[in-house]
């Protein structure tokens, strides 16, 4: 529990009810900025906690079951917090993005789930390239619809409302992009990863 790997993968998950406190006012623009530099530092920190921990040979028990949890926890409360604060949504869409944040929400569910099962079973299932581009998609998506609120401030509560161009809400575009991309992602491995359950639930 001593170990620096396991005290930043600790840190991020303390650290995801001060992102929840910064992101609650949907009109605070100095809060939304300071709740997307605490999310990079967070995002940074999950890449060092697991680097240092294979770089040290300090690869832990606990840091294994503690690290995709923080993932997780980041994940399900920025996505709540957004949809409750009207973050996921979009002109002419509308509440429509919800949907988005949702699949990305059932699959970690049920892919975490599934790795308990096949755990019991020791069957590994490794993390695959378009799993990671999956990450990758959804860390942008998160991260740029919280700057979003920064620069631009709330985005549109109702598909009639009147938005004006693209170019003055531009950076949360990009963030509802990305979702969509993500969520696409996340059919497709969390299909692959059940593919791979079924065969060992005969």
């Amino acid at each position: 529990m001593s170990s620096l790997p396991n005290i930043l993968t600790c840190s991020r998950i303390f650290a995801v009810p001060l992102l929840a406190f910064f992101l609650w006012w949907p009109e605070w623009r100095l809060g939304y900025l300071i709740g997307f530099v605490l999310y990079c530092i967070i995002a940074i920190t999950d890449f060092f906690d697991g680097y240092l921990a294979r770089a040290q040979g300090t690869v832990s028990k606990l840091g294994i079951f503690l690290d995709p949890i923080a993932d997780k926890i980041m994940v399900a409360a920025v996505i709540l917090v957004l949809t409750a604060q009207g973050y996921l949504r979009g002109p002419y869409a509308g509440d429509v993005h919800v949907i988005a944040g949702l699949i990305i929400l059932v699959r970690e569910i049920a892919v975490s789930g599934l790795r308990e099962f096949l755990g019991g079973l020791q069957v590994s299932v490794p993390v695959s390239a378009l799993a990671k581009w999956k990450t990758t998609f959804q860390l942008v998506a998160l991260g740029a619809l919280i700057l979003g609120g920064a620069v631009h401030g709330a985005p549109c509560q109702s598909v009639f409302e009147g938005c004006g161009s693209i170019a003055n809400s531009w950076v949360h575009v990009v963030g509802l992009v990305s979702l969509w991309t993500a969520a696409v992602l996340t059919l497709i491995t969390g299909w692959d990863y059940l593919r791979v359950g079924l065969k060992h639930m005969d």
